[in-house]
């Protein structure tokens, strides 16, 4: 029994279909969505979107947002997003620099803790990728 989930940032609708399962990067945690999951809101951080489809299973990086999760529908409202296959090594570099520079930019400590956590998952998801 699939439900539906709608991956959308704000250039592009990345996946609207029907799924088996979801993993999503919470703040959190890691969370598995099922079908007939409790409703809840999540805030999402950087990290992978994992959908297994009928089709095969679907690897999308997004980068904050927020996950609106119901039993038969969940929404993924994605800061940013792009599609595992559209990842290279450059795109790690520059997203690692522009973290590592609001960083250094920031006297706040909670300001700088969060664009840390960025410069922190981004490495993380690269070597996810073997990159």
């Amino acid at each position: 029994m699939p439900f539906t989930i709608d991956l959308v940032s704000p250039e592009r609708i990345l996946f609207s279909g029907d799924v088996e399962s979801a993993r999503l990067p919470a703040l959190q945690g890691e969370m598995t969505i099922l079908p007939g999951h409790a409703p809840r809101m999540a805030a999402l951080t950087t990290g992978f979107l994992v959908i297994a489809a009928p089709g095969g299973e679907k690897r999308i990086l997004v980068q904050g947002g927020f996950a609106d999760i119901g039993p038969q529908a969940t929404t993924v409202l994605a800061e940013r997003a792009i599609p595992a296959e559209e990842v290279d090594g450059a795109y790690f570099d520059r997203e690692i620099a522009r973290a590592e520079a609001a960083a250094a930019a920031t006297e706040d400590p909670d300001a700088k803790e969060a664009a840390n956590e960025v410069v922190f998952r981004l490495g993380d998801a690269r070597a996810q990728m073997g990159l």
